[in-house]
């Protein structure tokens, strides 16, 4: 496994508690790679985490477009978002990080952040613009800022269309793997865990698409309904952090243990709220034909091949949710404008063909869809390092 380029522990000077950035190279002097606050968060994840970032990179390359891959890096706090030292301790880590921001690292909300708070934290920490390093590489700077200033403030149904593009791609990405397989969407159950940004998202295009959501799992436990839930009024009352208020529940809705939604008697299991979710011990309860991973390494490296030969593909993170990370791109150099269908379509069509790729990819050389994305990763990378140069 190939050493970062840049990897670093902050420790803070108030509250003892630690921070970390990993930069797994460089794509034109930049890298991309969001900031996650957890309570448990440790620089081994980061680094895996940006490893991912430079395979999600490189696997939207496309010389057509005007959004160039930039490197892969990941930030991270150890703390629960929800402490009430947590913001004060944020906008900290990001004045102690302000250096990078500036000139190497593009950051944006990941797992217990928002972006609307990254963005208060880092105008406060004296920042321009959390991707304030790309900005030098843009043709009209103005022009792009300006574009995905009006992306952010587009709402659909109420909701931001930054808070949807993401589920909009996880979606796509398991409806891809069930037209290849011939199934229908109709009767297609399906189990999430997580209901904020990216499972509340996911959950709302898979239902639109035909599908039925069997079980949805919170901080609280796991809500379930074989019959189906109404996705809809649950994203209705979640709170900032995706936790359901149970007075929504109607009276064919159960309430189980955490865990329950692993066993849930589902098609697609999407795991959309933490890291390594699924390890060699619970992945036995899983008999869902798909693991649609919303989430950022729920599965852990040693469980997968587990999964495998009992006939559970799982669909890697470095795919399924890289539509969040590229929108931004897509947006900010000029692929597509500030339109929420021009969004939903432009995600839609290249999620789907990397799905393809990377499932014929599979077949061919007879491994998983991650070692197939990372196949086709690694025979990018050469090419936009020759073209572009990186440092690693």
């Amino acid at each position: 496994m190939a050493t970062p380029l840049l990897s670093l522990t902050w420790t803070d000077h108030l509250t003892g508690r630690q921070g970390f950035l990993v930069v797994d190279r460089l794509v034109r002097g930049v890298a991309s790679g969001g900031l996650r606050m957890r309570a448990g968060c440790t620089l081994d994840e980061v680094a895996g985490l940006a490893r991912g970032m430079t395979v999600k990179e490189a696997l939207h390359y496309d010389p057509a477009n005007r959004y160039v891959p930039l490197g892969g890096a990941k930030g991270g706090i150890d703390c629960d978002p929800r402490d009430p030292e947590a913001y004060p301790l944020l906008v900290r880590y990001l004045r102690a990080m302000r250096p990078y921001i500036e000139s190497c690292w593009t950051t944006g909300e990941d797992l217990g952040l928002t972006q609307d708070l990254v963005d208060r934290a880092a105008a406060e920490a004296g920042l321009v613009s959390s991707i304030q390093a790309v900005y030098p590489l843009l043709d009209d700077e103005a022009g792009a800022r300006r574009r995905l200033r009006d992306a952010f403030a587009v709402e659909v149904d109420g909701i931001a269309l930054d808070e949807l593009v993401g589920g909009c791609g996880v979606a796509e990405a398991a409806l891809a793997a069930l037209d290849r397989a011939g199934v229908p969407y109709t009767g297609t159950r399906v189990a999430l865990q997580g209901l904020g940004t990216m499972g509340g998202a996911t959950a709302r295009f898979l239902t639109r698409a035909g599908l039925t959501v069997v079980a949805v799992a919170d901080l609280k436990g796991t809500i379930a309904n074989p019959a189906g839930l109404d996705v809809e009024a649950l994203l209705a009352a979640r709170d900032a952090h995706g936790t359901v208020d149970r007075a929504a529940l109607r009276p064919g809705d159960r309430e189980l243990p955490g865990d329950a939604w692993l066993s849930a008697d589902a098609d697609v299991l999407v795991p959309a709220a933490v890291s390594y979710a699924i390890d060699t011990v619970n992945q036995e309860r899983i008999t869902a034909r798909w693991v649609v991973e919303a989430a950022n390494m729920p599965v852990r490296p040693e469980a997968e091949p587990l999964l495998a030969a009992r006939g559970v593909t799982v669909l890697p993170d470095v795919v399924v949710n890289s539509g969040t990370n590229a929108w931004w791109w897509w947006t900010l150099f000029g692929d597509i404008g500030a339109d929420a269908e021009e969004a939903f379509a432009y995600t839609r069509r290249s999620m789907r063909t990397l799905v393809e790729r990377m499932l014929d990819r599979a077949r061919t050389d007879g491994t998983t869809p991650r070692a197939a994305a990372q196949a086709i990763a690694a025979d990018r990378l050469p090419v936009i390092a020759e073209r572009f140069g990186w440092f690693r």
